[in-house]
């Protein structure tokens, strides 16, 4: 059975969100620093839809990281685009005469 409720470390990862320090938090709520990081990490991958780390082997996680990267960059080259595309679309070229 686990030593603190789901409700309970939600709280905790609410107050790290709002930004209080995470060595505050541990003191106020008597928790270890190790607990909170585990109960932040593994909110944030559950945000993003991922399995928790301790249901992937490290190299099934470091692909899963590996994807995360790519798929940035190729939202950051997208929106290069959209944006080089929009400025062309604004250029009124004149033939010569």
């Amino acid at each position: 059975m686990a030593k603190y409720s789901e409700e309970f470390r939600n709280d905790a990862v609410a107050l790290v969100r709002q930004g209080a320090t995470q060595s505050q938090i541990c003191k106020d709520l008597g928790i270890s620093k190790s607990a909170l990081s585990k109960w932040v990490t593994d909110a944030d991958r559950t945000e993003r839809g991922l399995p928790l780390a301790a249901e992937v082997s490290r190299e099934e996680d470091a692909q899963i990281r590996e994807l995360i990267k790519r798929n940035r960059l190729l939202e950051q080259e997208n929106e290069v685009l959209r944006r080089a595309a929009a400025y062309l679309s604004q250029i009124h070229i004149t033939p010569p005469k």
